[in-house]
């Protein structure tokens, strides 16, 4: 019976053709947690028989030789204000999916993915409203039958209105899903672009583009797809308040009843103790001896002194505010006041880079700084660190709490989004629990759980066994890819039953 149960799932999902479109993913582009699902979730679902395909722009980033990203030949023609842009299709493969590349120099061919340090590109509207459209006629050109088309974030918010006006006849009974990765960016841009959309004046309205006189392309695919989801329980409820909501929590609670929290989930097999490649030593839940070495040859890396007693914090992040550097810059004083020892990788915003590195300077057998962003370093520091640090204003969903927790480092966070939903405080009394957490965002209420948390230290059986619960979660992306199967078949359903 099981097999045969087996084998009906089976077919049911193959039975399901999904379309990708995202401004970047791994392995070929990455600048932020998008990326990441970007790969990730495609990989899964194609692991479950589904048939998905996924579009990006090719950037001047992507090394086309180590991917093998080869000319399709086929170009496309993107209908752009009164003129219309030629593009080329290049495709290649990773993990079973089929990524298409939609190669235009002129809009793609730049220093950066979104903009410089001196901002974003004057042309974004430009750009994304190509990319858009170069995903529907990208697919129209191979060929290509969707069930549901998933967009993801402001870069694709064009794509589910496109769908129900321009591509209508093209893509009949198509249905598109949008996931709101961060509702703090939206693709706002003022309404003289209006012309380029190649849209009736009637979509700028407040039930439509129309964002206080401006164009907001997120607006678009909230109020125009047909599903809608983020990327964890919580912030799903978070952003329906003022509080999270920037301006837009009363169009999502309009829609709530079609709005869905799915939480993110991690690439296991690249986030692997027992297999990481980029680390010191293995290990993993039965042998936890490996993170010992780890934490050493980090403390050796960043030229700290290699003690084992001290617990070592880490911070790997954008130095930006809505990630907590304003509480951890308050904090920093009194928490290098005692026996610990502080590492921080991340870039950003130059008040958090020169804070911290006036720290480091400051301490300098206490706290080391990379400004800079190394994906193997931030495995290293997974690996070696004790504890990590996650105090965000907000956070939709977070990936290195998760990873944190797979590698036996404790996380430190505040309550909100996806650090809520994955975090649990432990109770030394039950021994549950795999981490600490608090909920005012305030400096206090950090450092009450960063001294928790150096107190449980001491306590080696106590520690043994936290690090033990984090490790023994359930943080894969087939839980998640489940939850989106099942949204992909009720959207299928529901356009079926509409022809």
């Amino acid at each position: 019976m099981r097999n045969r149960q087996t084998i009906s799932n089976a077919l049911k999902t193959e039975s399901l053709n999904i379309i990708f479109a995202s401004s970047e993913a791994l392995p070929y582009v990455k600048t932020g947690g998008l990326a990441d699902v970007g790969a990730a979730l495609p990989a899964a679902l194609r692991r479950k028989n589904l048939s998905v395909t996924s579009f990006l722009p090719l950037y001047s980033q992507i090394n086309q030789a180590k991917h093998f990203i080869k000319p399709v030949g086929k170009e496309i023609s993107v209908p752009i204000s009164d003129r219309h842009e030629i593009a080329q299709l290049y495709q290649a493969e990773h993990e079973g999916v089929t990524t298409y590349f939609i190669a235009h120099d002129h809009y793609f061919n730049r220093p950066g993915l979104y903009g410089t340090q001196e901002g974003d590109y004057p042309d974004n509207a430009e750009r994304f409203i190509f990319f858009s459209r170069a995903v529907l006629e990208g697919a129209k050109a191979l060929g290509l039958k969707p069930d549901v088309v998933h967009c993801h974030d402001w870069h694709t918010g064009l794509i589910p209105l496109y769908l129900k006006t321009a591509y209508a006849a093209d893509f009949p009974n198509v249905a598109s899903l949008f996931t709101i990765h961060n509702l703090g960016y939206q693709g706002l841009f003022w309404h003289l672009d209006w012309h380029l959309l190649n849209l009736s004046w009637d979509y700028f309205n407040f039930r439509g583009l129309e964002f206080h006189g401006n164009i907001n392309f997120l607006k678009g695919g909230l109020y125009y797809a047909d599903l809608l989801s983020t990327v964890s329980v919580k912030y799903a409820k978070e952003i329906q308040t003022p509080a999270f909501g920037h301006q837009l929590d009363g169009v999502l609670r309009d829609r709530t009843a079609d709005l869905h929290g799915i939480l993110n989930g991690l690439d296991t097999i690249e986030w692997n103790p027992g297999s990481d490649p980029h680390i010191a030593a293995t290990y993993d839940i039965t042998d936890l001896g490996g993170k010992q070495a780890c934490k050493a040859a980090l403390q050796k890396e960043f030229a700290l002194p290699v003690v084992k007693k001290r617990p070592l914090f880490a911070i790997i992040t954008r130095l930006v505010e809505q990630k907590g550097l304003r509480l951890v810059a308050g904090i920093l004083e009194k928490l290098l006041s005692g026996p610990v020892q502080v590492v921080v990788l991340g870039t950003g915003e130059k008040e958090y880079e020169n804070s911290l590195q006036g720290f480091a300077a400051q301490y300098p057998d206490k706290m080391a700084v990379r400004i800079a962003y190394d994906s193997n370093l931030a495995h290293r520091i997974e690996a070696g660190a004790d504890i990590f640090l996650m105090p965000s204003q907000y956070e939709p969903c977070g990936l290195n709490q998760m990873m944190s927790l797979r590698y036996g480092t404790v996380p430190i966070v505040r309550a909100t989004g996806g650090l809520d939903d994955t975090v649990k405080t432990f109770s030394r009394k039950t021994g549950r629990g795999n981490g600490f957490k608090f909920k005012a965002y305030t400096e206090a209420a950090l450092l009450k759980q960063i001294n928790k948390a150096r107190v449980l230290f001491e306590d080696k059986p106590g520690w043994r066994t936290l690090m033990k619960n984090g490790m023994d979660g359930d943080y894969s992306w087939d839980r998640s890819s489940k939850a989106y199967i099942k949204h992909y078949q009720q959207l299928k359903k529901i356009m079926q039953e509409k022809r």
